[in-house]
């Protein structure tokens, strides 16, 4: 079946054909820099970076540009009340960023571009719309005029006179209070550049309308970001870019948010869900996990005892890789992943917007259907389940054996994991000697000191085996 894509813009799913054929261009909205992220932040780089999976997997060559927006009113405020300059503050959190980003797995983007490095482009871009009398300078300000453009408000769905005005600079100011400021005029100790309408700096929208039309030109297939950017900041770069003349993106897609307790997640509910600290309590491979589980379109409501749920469910599924990787004798070349591999079902589930959901229920299906094999020692079935779920997850970035999960969990060699399985395994053969003797209690005292740590020893055909809980 053809891969369809869910487009805010024309509120349905559309088939996806590219503009260019084999390859795709996505603009995605990436971090404003205020502050380092929180788990929230960073659903839509795992969403999107799924969709790129899917799409290389496809055949696609794809480019994935997700900016960095390192200038902004947010970022300018936080670093005056650090009293230190704001690109000092705008560095240290985009480091933040790129830790959360890489501790999840996520690809690197094929372009990274900063705000900051395309004020000549943005100076280009109103030059442009002002020629075409979209846009109007005044007071050193530059304003988009949004009653010149006859498509503003479609794809929030919004008529201009309904709208409120918008906040980013003085109404009296402006022809229309719905305008939107483009170019800032410089305040006393803020970071300014040079134009033709005096110095300043950029407003939020102008940044992105520059760098995709920099990296993707006019017109690119699919561009991406949180719901929460529908209006204004969609709004107004499909209002500067196609005023300018340009198609701009084919797809508009669009992720949820992560909730807690039925509220959008911000910094304000504290350090706690901020990437950094999460990953100390709960393995990175799991959250992603959880991240990747729900439709990306779907709200996801967060708390530590959903995502060790989905734990859960993520180490069942190791747990059987694990023992059919054993079986099939463990060797190197099993865990080459075959693409042709995964079931049809998972690959249409896939081609419907990305329906995950649906395609790990496939995935589940298979797992328990090979641990059934492995049981009845099916070598041939244990060998197709274990292939289908390796190339499946492959698709989730969540395979075990990939070196950026190898934390002593399947398919590991670091040096730790060895020692300690080591000394389990004189442990777990001092309680097989109890058990031969009939010294039933010794063997359990072994079993239950073990559970205590959170090593779990599970009783198979082939012998025992144990498990890190984490």
């Amino acid at each position: 079946m053809p891969l369809s894509l869910y487009d805010t813009a024309t509120r349905a799913a559309r088939e996806f054909i590219p503009i260019t054929p084999g390859h795709v261009g996505i603009y995605l909205c990436g971090a404003t820099v205020q502050a380092p992220p929180h788990v929230g932040h960073i659903r839509s780089g795992v969403s999107f970076d799924v969709l790129r999976r899917w799409l290389t997997i496809r055949g696609y060559d794809v480019t994935l540009v997700r900016n960095v927006t390192d200038i902004d009113d947010k970022i300018i405020h936080d670093a005056g009340h650090e009293d230190i300059p704001y690109w000092q503050l705008a560095m240290r959190n985009e480091r933040a960023f790129t830790r959360a980003y890489d501790v999840l797995g996520c690809l690197p983007p094929t372009y990274e571009p900063r705000a900051t490095g395309h004020v000549p482009e943005m100076i280009a871009l109103m030059q442009r719309l002002i020629d075409l009398d979209h846009a109007y300078s005044v007071n050193g300000d530059v304003y988009f005029d949004v009653r010149s453009f006859e498509g503003y408000g479609s794809l929030s769905g919004q008529r201009i006179d309904d709208m409120l005005a918008s906040p980013d600079s003085a109404a009296k100011d402006k022809r229309d209070p719905r305008d939107f400021a483009m170019w800032k005029a410089a305040k006393p100790g803020e970071p300014l550049w040079q134009t033709p309408w005096g110095p300043g700096r950029p407003g939020w929208h102008i940044e992105c309308s520059a760098m995709a039309g920099k990296y993707l030109g006019e017109h690119f297939d699919i561009h991406g970001g949180g719901l929460d950017l529908i209006f204004p900041h969609h709004e107004n770069e499909i209002a500067q870019s196609k005023a300018a003349g340009g198609d701009f993106a084919n797809f508009w897609m669009h992720n949820a948010w992560v909730t807690t307790a039925g509220e959008k997640m911000s910094k304000s509910l504290g350090n706690s869900l901020l990437v950094d600290e999460v990953v100390k309590r709960i393995p990175p491979v799991e959250l992603r996990y959880y991240l990747v589980s729900a439709h990306y379109r779907s709200m996801l409501e967060y708390s530590d005892v959903s995502v060790s749920e989905a734990g859960q469910g993520y180490r069942r599924i190791e747990g059987f890789l694990r023992r059919a990787h054993e079986l099939l004798g463990g060797t190197p070349a099993l865990l080459e992943v075959d693409l042709a591999a995964r079931p049809s079902a998972f690959d249409e589930a896939m081609d419907n917007d990305l329906a995950v959901p649906q395609a790990l229920a496939v995935l589940h299906d298979i797992v328990r259907a090979g641990n059934a094999a492995v049981a009845e020692q099916r070598i041939d079935d244990v060998r197709e389940a274990f292939c289908a779920t390796l190339a499946m997850l492959d698709v989730f970035g969540l395979n075990p054996w990939d070196p950026q999960w190898s934390t002593g969990q399947a398919g590991s060699t670091d040096r730790a994991t060895e020692v300690i399985d080591a000394l389990v395994q004189v442990l777990m053969t001092q309680r097989q000697e109890a058990r031969v003797r009939k010294d039933f209690a010794a063997a359990d005292a072994i079993r239950d000191g073990l559970d205590l740590i959170g090593i779990r020893i599970e009783d198979t055909a082939q012998g025992a085996r144990w498990t890190l809980e984490k």
